[in-house]
């Protein structure tokens, strides 16, 4: 199982500053290729604020081993609960929560 993604989630003046580090290989087709596995890599990531989705992404092999995102978004979400779920290509997920300062 992959280890607990780091988050730190941060508001100020009603904009949340999230920087999140998801634990993940990253094999790309070349490197798998070497190693002689399968290519595995995160596909999406999505963030959720009370259900309400305030980052996504797509991604491809191109993100670095334990890729690292920053992103902002508006609301008062002081002591809210940020969720942040990845998606690898080989369907494994992994969901990890932080509360908001």
């Amino acid at each position: 199982m992959a280890k607990k993604s780091r988050i730190k989630a941060k508001e100020k003046k009603g904009i949340t500053t999230a920087k999140v580090m998801a634990n993940h290989a990253m094999l790309s087709y070349d490197e798998a290729k070497r190693k002689k596995v399968e290519a595995n890599f995160i596909t999406s990531m999505i963030a959720k604020v009370d259900g309400e989705i305030v980052y996504e992404a797509s991604t491809s092999q191109f993100l670095s081993k334990n890729p690292f995102v920053q992103f902002k978004f508006k609301g008062a979400n002081k002591g809210k609960q940020l969720e942040f779920t990845w998606t690898d290509k080989k369907g494994n997920t992994r969901t990890d929560k932080k509360k908001i300062k």
